[in-house]
């Protein structure tokens, strides 16, 4: 992984093998980031993603290996008691074109990822809701 940081702005290069979610917290612990976005697109071979079942409360998710394209990356990095904590949905598209898509917790890097961080001042927590299942912003 290779990235610069331009003002409110971190662009990333991640490289074949890498996985996303971890290089973003390694970056967001580096530059002592505690509110961003995640945008960004690239190619997987990788990838667990799923939903969320509100009525379990719990997240069903799959996992996919081959050829996807990122063709969206979206998401939030806040932090949990203190670390970073990421919120990540992904689309990713097979050669035929058929797309699928979630909440992404993990992908691994194929060919390339090109990812946007956009930094934003101030801080934005977690905070485990019991009655939805999940943690929610929690505007300390």
């Amino acid at each position: 992984m290779e990235y610069r940081r331009f003002d409110d702005t971190i662009v990333l290069r991640l490289d074949p093998g890498e996985e996303i979610c971890a290089e973003l917290i390694r970056v967001a612990e580096k530059e002592e980031i505690h509110l961003a976005s995640v945008s960004g697109i690239g190619a997987v071979n990788k990838i667990r993603i799923g939903a969320f079942d509100t009525e379990k409360k719990e997240f069903c998710g799959n996992q996919f290996e081959g050829c996807f394209e990122i063709v969206s990356l979206a998401g939030t990095l806040t932090t949990k008691e203190g670390e970073p904590y990421l919120h990540l949905h992904m689309s990713v598209g097979d050669p035929s074109g058929k797309v699928i898509g979630g909440h992404m917790s993990s992908a691994v890097v194929s060919a390339t990822a090109e990812i946007i961080l956009r930094v934003i001042g101030g801080r934005v927590g977690r905070q485990f809701s019991d009655e939805i299942g999940l943690n929610l912003f929690d505007f300390m």
